[in-house]
């Protein structure tokens, strides 16, 4: 009995001692409130204490920067250097062409759709492909034919057998691509644009362009 009422009255004593506390906060924390509207909200409601969150700062990540049109001009980044101005080296870059002309308008088989296959190719990259000048209002450059290697907005470049770095402006000009057993041709007016471009672009089927 007297271990129980010890360890009674310790309890009291605490219980005491927390109460006191308690109410001693609640009158610093909140002065303009009466001891009795403080028992009053304790009873009626819970009391949410703020807790103000250290906000992290998040660092701004740096997007990498690319070169601009000016730059990749003066670092001739897209300049073919004369060592590589080799017929024979784009030979494989040909045969790979080749293959993924025939998967693009599915086999080139001789009842497919003419429209189908005009409309695939005109989204077509031509990289790799042997093109032929064969109508130009500059008289020079018909006959003209070689590997394209480059394709800017107006211009094809193309390396002939002879090794050497051609560049043909695509205004007014009609060139032909051999695609096997089939030969096709492609107007320069159209394909004034450049080659991400196209594969975006929706064309209209029309006639034949006149030079």
């Amino acid at each position: 009995m007297f271990r129980s009422s010890g360890v009674t009255a310790r309890h009291s004593q605490h219980g005491n001692a927390a109460q006191q506390f308690t109410q001693a906060f609640l009158k610093n924390s909140i002065p303009r409130m009466s001891s009795d509207a403080i028992e009053d909200v304790l009873l009626r409601r819970a009391v949410v204490l703020q807790y103000a969150r250290v906000k992290k700062r998040r660092g701004k990540k740096t997007k990498a920067k690319g070169l601009n049109a000016k730059e990749r001009r003066e670092l001739k980044v897209f300049q073919l250097k004369p060592e590589h101005q080799k017929y024979e080296l784009f030979l494989p870059l040909h045969e790979l062409w080749k293959q993924y002309i025939v998967e693009l308008c599915n086999g080139l088989k001789p009842h497919s759709n003419p429209q189908t296959i005009q409309q695939k190719l005109l989204k077509a990259d031509f990289h790799g492909a042997v093109l032929t000048v064969v109508r130009s209002k500059c008289p020079s450059y018909v006959g003209t034919s070689g590997i394209l290697v480059q394709e800017l907005k107006h211009v094809f470049k193309i390396i002939t057998k002879e090794d050497r770095l051609k560049t043909i402006p695509k205004r007014n000009s009609v060139f032909s691509v051999e695609m096997g057993d089939f030969i096709t041709h492609i107007y320069g007016n159209r394909f004034e644009l450049r080659s991400s471009e196209r594969s975006a672009k929706k064309f209209k089927v029309k006639g034949t362009i006149d030079l």
